[in-house]
């Protein structure tokens, strides 16, 4: 089955449509979410007026941050245990993509945080200092990449990082209800069903959904782009043997 997803032509073949469709559909639920956030939802004094609307961008960041990390690390251990190329080029595609994403999340969390908290940063909460780990782990992942001799042993540097690094993600999920945070608890992905009112869930949720397929399409765009420089890079080897 792994196999079969791994053929390089029929994830051209398959992405050549999928990429722009995922791209389309993305940016329309982005779109739709932000303008619902910014300017149809009413204002929540409770969670600090306006600025509650960063929620719309800061939430679905958050979510992809993390999950772009575990689909790091996924993507490295199906390279690490089969040795599939389109795994390790899905790695190194999702890196700079996740860090943008914890980027994000970190810089709105700073603005949504300095009205409602009185501060832009807290040194000693938990879930900041774990999302900052990830951030710099992402960074450290690609130097690490860059910095190898050849892409094998980038591939396996970079894939042992990400494996190691996933245990930083239930950190980060979990930091709340294990050590004391100005951060409050899950309001929407609860055992007892989600704390939000609908009005706010609802684009909130759309827009995560973009956001992923947005993701999963600048993914594919990326490997496209990895697949084409190594048939270039093997063409001009085989063009240099010949000479």
């Amino acid at each position: 089955m792994i196999s079969a997803f791994a053929n390089p032509h029929r994830f051209m073949a398959l992405s050549k449509w999928l990429a722009p469709a995922c791209l389309g559909v993305g940016a329309l639920l982005i779109a739709y979410s932000v303008w619902q956030g910014l300017w149809v939802v009413p204002q929540d004094d409770y969670q600090g007026g306006d600025i509650m609307r960063a929620l719309f961008i800061h939430v679905p960041s958050a979510w992809l941050a993390m999950g772009s990390y575990l689909g790091l690390a996924l993507a490295s251990f199906v390279w690490f245990v089969w040795r599939h190329e389109l795994a390790d080029m899905a790695a190194k595609s999702i890196a700079p993509l996740g860090a943008g994403y914890t980027a994000m999340c970190l810089a709105t969390g700073s603005i949504w945080g300095k009205p409602t908290w009185g501060t832009w940063w807290l040194w000693d909460d938990a879930r900041m200092m774990s999302v900052l780990v990830m951030f710099f782990l992402f960074l450290g992942y690609m130097a690490l990449r860059a910095a190898m001799e050849t892409r094998q042993k980038a591939a396996r540097a970079g894939a042992i990082l990400a494996m190691v690094g996933a245990v930083n993600v239930p950190l980060i999920k979990f930091s709340v209800d294990i050590w004391a945070s100005i951060h409050q608890g899950p309001s929407v992905l609860r055992a007892d069903g989600p704390a939000m009112p609908a009005v706010y869930l609802t684009p909130l949720l759309l827009g995560a959904l973009g956001h992923m397929i947005f993701f999963a399409g600048l993914t594919m765009v990326l490997m496209r782009a990895e697949v084409w420089q190594r048939r270039s890079d093997v063409l001009i080897a085989r063009k240099l043997a010949g000479a």
